[in-house]
């Protein structure tokens, strides 16, 4: 079971590390496309890419993974709320497996986090 348990976390944890360093490959297209209004955008995209290649690394190696777990699912909402949903709305249909994605993350997150307790 602990062998499950391990390998659950390993899996969890490395694509937010792959999508944190597509973060710094593609800041300014990502910054283009989906912050294009917001100042300061191409930094966003690199605190963000930052933010979850170290929440990743956090619950690889179990230190502040809990916090590390909070803070992720956080971060998902705030991108659920202010850029899928209104790439949704605004008639962008490929948005909608991004927003399920996250979604799907972010219940994920809560719940590591509570099984950290």
């Amino acid at each position: 079971m602990k062998t499950l348990a391990y390998l659950g976390r390993i899996i969890f944890a490395i694509p937010f590390i792959v999508f944190g360093i597509m973060h710094f490959m593609n800041a300014k297209d990502m910054a283009v496309n989906m912050l294009a209004n917001w100042p300061v955008a191409e930094g966003i995209v690199y605190i963000s890419g930052l933010a979850l290649i170290l929440a990743g690394i956090s619950i690889i190696v179990r230190i502040q993974a809990k916090i590390a777990c909070l803070l992720l699912a956080l971060m998902l909402l705030l991108i659920i709320i202010t850029i899928h949903i209104p790439m949704v709305t605004g008639g962008d249909q490929t948005a909608m497996s991004n927003l399920l994605k996250d979604m799907s993350l972010l219940g994920a997150s809560l719940t590591y986090a509570k099984l950290l307790a």
